[in-house]
């Protein structure tokens, strides 16, 4: 078997089943599940219809490259939503299977397996940045989120031996579990540095259509505003998932660097990783549609406007810039550690919220993730906010004198 194996952790949520083992809450309250990041708003009907309508594309074996028209609707969308020139269908995008698949397989195709290179990914993190790493070879090196940054990572503190074995960076805006949207000035300090060092920017943007004021600022975006035409050293990653409410689906996309581009069409032609012509189809609707998107960012939006006043009055939470979490400070008002907090609340209350340690690791002498939890506000309103209440009474119960 692959040694590699070995080093992976366990998931967050095997962690979570661990944790909650032996619990028994009671089930006449009817359990809420505040912990994962699965969108459960209703799919829309045009998407269903258009997969319903393209069923004949299951009789065909689809080409890893995608079809024309999904490449070129994909273009269109990116210029249409960063003010940017349409990239090159042809050789600047690759459909994906969602974007988790993509993330992981660039590291397998960017690595040398024999060169003990570094990838960078913040802290907390989708824990696929770590897995890919390891499993391509290399080592992660985590920079932790400061709270103090608006929970930026500060890569004036990599030191330059870390730097200069740097093949790849991971980074996610709007971020998993925070919510912080990456500025211009950051995009250009991670520039210079992938300049100077040469490595690859790995930018996951599966977030980015879950906002509630401007639109997040893009990779492809920050670049084009940076003068970096031909987006080099970069690729970024969607996805319809979030946006339009298709986990399932499982359809994203690759842009960027069109050299990158061409060696991951080869790697994933092996890898098998092709998109059905029937969901290949549905794509092409969804991204085309927008309508849809708007009124999926105003339930959000509805959402937090009402969970966050009452969250507020019991742990220590700020309004992200974007995405569907809430990342909460929860040791101060409780005296309880993330763990003790998620196991105690899935108990008396029968809600489950993510503690935030799973999503990080202890680096620099601390895990940037400990005594915070994850809340994501994915379910119907009167669920998220049933949730929300309990979490607030629960927190009355056993405040820290």
């Amino acid at each position: 078997m692959n040694p590699l194996l070995d080093r992976l952790q366990s998931y967050p949520f095997e962690k979570l089943r661990k944790l909650f083992s032996g619990i028994h809450p009671d089930p006449e309250s009817g359990h809420i599940n505040l912990g994962i990041g699965e969108p459960r708003h209703p799919a829309p009907n045009f998407i269903r219809e258009a997969l319903t309508d393209h069923l004949d594309g299951l009789s065909r074996y689809p080409q890893t490259l995608g079809s024309a028209a999904l490449r070129e609707t994909i273009a269109s969308w990116l210029a249409r939503r960063y003010a940017i020139p349409a990239p090159d269908p042809a050789t600047q995008i690759l459909p994906t299977l969602g974007s988790r698949e993509a993330l992981f397989a660039l590291a397998q195709t960017v690595l040398d397996p024999a060169g003990h290179g570094i990838v960078v990914c913040p802290n907390p993190f989708y824990q696929i940045y770590e897995g890919a790493a390891l499993l391509g070879g290399a080592e992660p090196y985590f920079v932790n989120a400061d709270p103090a940054l608006n929970f930026a990572c500060d890569y004036n503190r990599v030191p330059e031996t870390v730097w200069a074995k740097t093949k790849l960076l991971y980074t996610c805006s709007p971020a998993n579990p925070t919510g912080a949207v990456m500025t211009l000035q950051q995009w250009k300090k991670l520039f210079e540095l992938s300049d100077r060092y040469g490595f690859i920017i790995a930018s996951d943007e599966c977030y980015s259509e879950i906002y509630f004021d401007e639109p997040p600022l893009g990779g492809l975006e920050a670049a084009r505003k940076l003068g970096r035409d031909g987006y080099p050293r970069l690729i970024m990653f969607s996805s319809l998932s979030k946006r339009s409410n298709v986990p399932g689906l499982r359809s994203g996309f690759v842009a960027g660097d069109a050299g990158i581009i061409r060696k991951f069409l080869l790697y994933r032609t092996y890898h098998g990783t092709a998109m059905s012509e029937t969901v290949q189809a549905a794509s092409v609707a969804a991204w085309n549609d927008e309508e849809h998107v708007r009124e999926n960012r105003a339930k959000y939006a509805a959402k937090f406007r009402e969970a966050l006043p009452i969250l507020q009055q019991a742990v220590n939470v700020t309004m992200p810039d974007a995405s569907f979490y809430l990342w909460a400070e929860v040791h101060e008002k409780t005296g309880l550690s993330d763990t003790e907090f998620a196991r105690l609340l899935y108990e008396r209350e029968n809600v489950t919220v993510l503690p935030g340690s799973y999503l990080a690791r202890e680096a620099h002498g601390e895990n940037p993730g400990r005594n915070r939890i994850r809340i994501a506000l994915v379910a119907e309103p009167a669920e998220c906010l049933e949730g929300i209440l309990r979490i607030a009474g629960f927190v009355r119960q056993t405040r820290h004198p």
